[in-house]
């Protein structure tokens, strides 16, 4: 009987490790896009749930493949920056968070601009419920590394 609840618990962590193991590669797939296909997908994804007019959608298009580019490029140089092993000061670290809010009000006033008052609303809900999400799973995740 121990047996064979030790051979069910082995197989129980060998099939939990596969399948984290496969959402890590799905997420390190999106890095290799180009930041034209990035935006061509999350337009799509915008347009299935938002309903989107085609001028919103070219729009739209426009910003996510303005945004991909920016964030490809700052992918880049925190890649290089941790390789040098060089680490950012408080002033610099500060800066670095006043431009992403920065980034953030923006996109959020092009939101504005471009979805109608419904479609705007949604959007939100959208953001807020995606945020809570990613909030539980880096509570998960710091959980995981102690």
């Amino acid at each position: 009987m121990r047996k064979l609840v030790l051979v069910a618990l082995l197989l129980m962590g060998i099939t939990a490790m596969a399948q984290e193991k496969n959402r890590k590669e799905g997420r390190r797939q999106m890095g290799d896009f180009t930041p034209e296909q990035m935006a061509t997908l999350q337009t799509k994804r915008m347009t299935l749930a938002l309903d989107l007019t085609a001028d919103q959608q070219s729009k739209l298009q426009e910003m996510f493949t303005k945004n991909a580019a920016e964030r490809k490029a700052k992918m880049e140089a925190h890649k290089a920056r941790r390789e040098s092993w060089e680490s950012l000061s408080d002033d610099e670290k500060f800066a670095l968070q006043n431009e992403r809010l920065d980034n953030q009000i923006a996109h959020k006033k092009e939101m504005k601009a471009i979805l109608d008052d419904t479609q705007y609303a949604k959007w939100e809900k959208m953001r807020a419920k995606r945020g809570k999400n990613a909030k539980g799973k880096e509570r998960q995740h710091r959980a995981q590394k102690k």
